[in-house]
């Protein structure tokens, strides 16, 4: 009995890599997914999507690789933030890695040639071709036949014939192939990744320029509430709603302090130095900023209670920052 033919995609869950794994699955080749992880994007969309399609998923976590690349990518960055080529070539060699682990035949993506600006031009695709070592077993369903016939095409593994030609932004081919594959609920186009969001990049800019070697887990407290830039070696984390405060206090156990106003509701502030001890200054206007967007903020003293990582427990009495200085402080 002959092998089925077997192909690893790199699938987001969006409209794209759902057209592009059925597409596949149409013509008898066995599909796994293959959706990666890391602070900026995460896999809700995929697993939605894999649920919904009966598709086969597999969830990795990259937050390590993936910041060391974004740090400093070879072929630059987008509008934002966005590293999009070294990120596609990244994903790739890391899901080549998993296809020849698991003795698949090839890889497929839910790209599309035109699409995007930074990242699905033609030499953007065939910079991720080469960066990612394995081009020549990447096939995109989408719009393989305006692209080069691929082994996999020539070998008989896949049949070009039903294969799509699709190019540009416009959605409206997709679409009428979503209703010819019985895809009838899928998330809109474009987001789902921080990097392209200019207000977040603005923090991010800030934490590579102060803290080189950040850490995902630095990311992570990045993502919420307000941020706010305190000295070259310190910054604040603070919450917008009881979800960040929780979430927060998750990320600064045993790590970071934590401020919270003593006598009455407010944020929680999570005080980040960049390098040890904080300076006294950079405490007291962490606890000043809390007091201001605490309910006592009208008052001429608040008091603040501070958790060191050690344990230790301290109350400071400081007037609450003016919102103005606040606003100038916030990233």
């Amino acid at each position: 009995m002959n092998r089925p033919v077997t192909a690893l995609g790199i699938f987001s869950g969006g409209l794209d890599s759902i057209l592009a794994a059925l597409l596949l699955r149409q013509q008898g080749i066995a599909v796994e997914c293959l959706c990666f992880v890391t602070p900026f994007f995460g896999a809700e969309r995929a697993e939605e999507a894999a649920r919904r399609y009966d598709l086969s998923l597999t969830v990795r976590d990259i937050s390590a690789v993936h910041l060391q690349m974004l740090k400093n990518p070879h072929y630059g960055y987008g509008r934002n933030l966005n590293p999009c080529i070294d990120c596609h070539a990244l994903m790739f060699r890391l899901a080549d890695e998993l296809r020849q682990e698991r003795g698949w035949n090839f890889l497929f993506s839910g790209e599309v040639l035109g699409q995007r600006p930074k990242s699905q031009l033609r030499p953007a695709l065939q910079a991720v071709d080469k960066a990612s070592g394995c081009g020549s077993r990447i096939l995109r369903p989408l719009s393989a036949l305006l692209l080069p016939e691929t082994a996999m095409e020539r070998d008989g593994l896949v049949d070009r014939t039903q294969l799509q030609g699709i190019s540009g932004r416009s959605r409206k081919l997709q679409e009428q192939l979503a209703a010819e594959l019985g895809v009838t609920d899928y998330p809109s186009s474009g987001g789902g990744c921080l990097l392209t969001e200019p207000s977040f990049t603005v923090r991010l800019r800030d934490l590579f320029d102060h803290e080189p070697d950040c850490t995902p887990a630095d990311i992570a407290l990045l993502k919420q509430g307000r941020a706010f830039r305190l000295s070259p070696q310190a910054r604040l984390a603070l919450g917008r709603q009881r979800g960040d405060n929780e979430r927060l206090r998750a990320l600064a156990l045993q790590r970071h302090v934590q401020l919270r106003c003593a006598e009455c509701s407010g944020p929680l502030g999570v005080l980040v130095a960049a390098a040890a001890p904080l300076a006294p200054q950079d405490v007291q206007l962490a606890a000043a900023l809390v007091a201001s967007y605490g309910k006592d903020q009208a008052k001429a003293q608040v008091a603040v209670r501070l958790e060191w990582p050690d344990g230790r427990v301290e109350v400071l009495q400081v007037a609450p920052l003016a919102r103005e200085r606040a606003q100038q402080l916030q990233l």
